[in-house]
């Protein structure tokens, strides 16, 4: 009987569900992809930003590839002078003009181009007789601008450009602003209200003005706008890692790391940070899109990046003062809008994502 009882208890146990439960980080990646727009945007933006970093393969005006009498050499790595080919010009070879003298001698010589052949700094008024800028056509399927360069290619340029700014400036003034507002709010009275005010006086300086006044003593390149715009980006997230940090550091399990003498640098990185992240995860997409934007203005009114840089900034600016020309305007505005748009659907994803209601009570 005692066997028989056993067994009936070991059937019943079998036949009971094993209910898994998700992680928080799990559930809210869960939602995440549930939005649909948000996380197609992001599949979309990260694929591209990771192909253009391999740009010069794929577009670009130096050769992967050129076999020349029994010797093999690989322009996109390495300059070669035009004499080493047999060209009679002056400075680095022509690879595409290269590739049809090779083609036409027929000696076993060959040339391996990108698949498309033209960087974003080339200068093609050698190569037309027709003023420029070009109309999109067959050759340069986006056109060319008013120095006859290719408008696609230093459009896709720009994106790398522009991602890149973005995300740099994001990461470092958020990590800035992250350590800043964390150390005021866990300490909070005189230190928090001296901090507080040195903040708000650090953030009413004019940002544009600054630019301009530097950019004239200066040539602004990649670095030195970086330096300057995360000088001043810093301030914003600051706020709200501070309020979060107030709310958090009064509750229970920090006041359990406290009793068991656990340092405050470990008590603000281990149990407070991670639970005060949120408005930083939910900002983050927000803070790329008006960074973005800052280059494009800064490049827009000659105080950005320096020319020749293939920037959108530079090409929409171009494009306003040739409104006849109507390429030259629209496809930058439009790689923006575009660009902008996903990382706005991502912003909207993450936010849903990790709103703390959807969380709010045990299922």
């Amino acid at each position: 009987m005692r066997q028989w009882t056993r067994g009936l208890n070991t059937n019943n146990m079998k036949k009971k569900k094993i209910i898994k439960t998700n992680s928080l980080l799990r559930k809210r990646w869960d939602k995440f992809r549930s939005m649909k727009r948000g996380y197609y945007s992001l599949l979309a933006l990260l694929i591209l930003y990771v192909i253009s970093f391999f740009l010069p393969l794929i577009i670009g005006r130096d050769a992967l590839l050129v076999r020349y009498e029994g010797v093999y050499y690989f322009p996109v790595v390495k300059y070669y002078d035009a004499g080493t080919f047999g060209q009679k010009i002056y400075g680095e070879a022509n690879y595409r003009l290269l590739k049809k003298e090779f083609a036409a001698a027929g000696k076993g010589n060959f040339v391996l181009m990108p698949v498309y052949p033209y960087g974003p700094n080339e200068n093609l008024l050698d190569e037309t007789s027709e003023t420029p800028p070009h109309a999109p056509s067959r050759e340069h399927i986006l056109g060319t601008d008013d120095r006859a360069r290719d408008v696609f290619s230093r459009l896709v340029y720009g994106y790398n450009i522009s991602i890149s700014f973005a995300l740099t400036i994001t990461l470092i003034s958020f990590a800035a602003g992250i350590f800043i507002g964390a150390v005021l709010g866990f300490f909070g009275g005189k230190f928090d209200s001296f901090g507080q005010r040195v903040i708000e006086i650090w953030s009413t300086l004019p940002v544009l003005l600054i630019i301009m006044i530097i950019s004239s003593i200066f040539m602004p390149n990649f670095l030195l706008l970086t330096l300057i715009m995360t000088l001043f980006g810093w301030t914003g997230i600051t706020y709200y890692i501070r309020g979060e940090v107030y709310r958090e550091k009064g509750k229970d399990y920090v006041l359990a790391a406290l009793s068991t003498g656990a340092s405050n640098t470990k008590i603000i990185t281990s149990h407070i940070l991670p639970n005060s992240l949120v408005p930083v995860i939910s900002f983050a997409p927000f803070a790329i899109v008006a960074n973005i934007v800052s280059l494009v203005s800064l490049d827009f009114l000659g105080f950005g990046l320096p020319p020749p840089t293939p920037s959108w900034g530079e090409m929409i600016n171009q494009g306003m003062g040739n409104l006849s020309h109507w390429w030259l305007a629209v496809f930058p505005l439009g790689a923006e809008f575009l660009t902008l748009l996903a990382v706005v659907f991502i912003g909207e994803a993450v936010r849903e994502a990790m709103d703390p209601r959807e969380y709010g009570k045990i299922i």
